[in-house]
């Protein structure tokens, strides 16, 4: 049968049986396809949809009231597109496409539905959102302790090992849809800044980003570098068999 971005995703926690896959197979039915920009849910909204990524990038953020915006994470295929807004009463973040995107729409009876025919899967969910938010703390990490170097390594080194688990990159590199803005307001850095960095990064021959694409020159030093230690995002094989 084949897999789904998704699948290939929670299958590194539980490892799916047949029946587990054609419940997924039903659960992702509602395809949609979105244009860049398109936002698919807003903060405050009520009775929201969620959504898995199929095929582009998309992320999360928040305003402040003068404007400002905080993005919270890139969405990459085999993600969930705001989980939290079918389980909460009001939508509490916003989540925009980056790219030109393909997304099955999630309704909360889908979710319970599934979980009902099927409940390892419940398990294997339980599994991404934890690993969300153990990403999340990373990224608090970076923007309070990490340097601007640092914080910038370790972002692109996490989306090459979320993409390298749905087969979207290797130990070389990936294509990379993100502009040095994006960069910039996750990191809570200027765009200025960023594109110093980058250069920096360049020049030390540690990696390369340019022209959409981010090549690892020589990624254990930029490992290093970064303190990126993947054991936060438990990509290491199933433990559920």
């Amino acid at each position: 049968m084949h897999q789904s971005a998704l699948s290939l995703k929670l299958s590194t926690f539980v490892s799916l049986s047949e029946t587990d896959l054609a419940t997924l197979a039903r659960f992702l039915i509602r395809r949609r396809n979105f244009t860049v920009g398109y936002e698919l849910t807003h903060e405050g909204q009520v009775n929201a949809s969620a959504f898995v990524l199929a095929e582009g990038w998309a992320f999360s953020y928040k305003t402040t009231p003068d404007g400002d915006r905080q993005i919270v994470d890139f969405q990459v295929p085999g993600d969930f597109l705001g989980l939290r807004s079918i389980l909460f009463r009001t939508s509490d973040h916003n989540v925009e496409a980056l790219t030109r995107i393909e997304a099955t729409e999630v309704l909360a009876s889908d979710l319970f539905d599934a979980f009902a025919d099927a409940p390892r899967l419940a398990t294997a969910v339980l599994w991404a959102a934890s690993r969300d938010e153990a990403m999340v703390v990373e990224h608090l990490v970076n923007l309070g302790r990490r340097t601007a170097e640092e914080r910038t390594a370790h972002l692109l080194l996490e989306l090459g090992a979320r993409l390298k688990l749905v087969g979207l990159a290797d130990d070389a590199g990936f294509d990379c849809p993100l502009t040095q803005y994006h960069l910039a307001d996750a990191l809570g850095l200027s765009a200025v800044h960023v594109n110093r960095v980058l250069r920096h990064l360049r020049e030390q021959k540690l990696m390369t980003f340019q022209k959409g694409r981010v090549v690892f020159d020589d990624f254990a030093r930029l490992t290093d570098l970064a303190g990126f230690d993947t054991s936060y995002l438990d990509q290491d094989g199933p433990l559920l068999r």
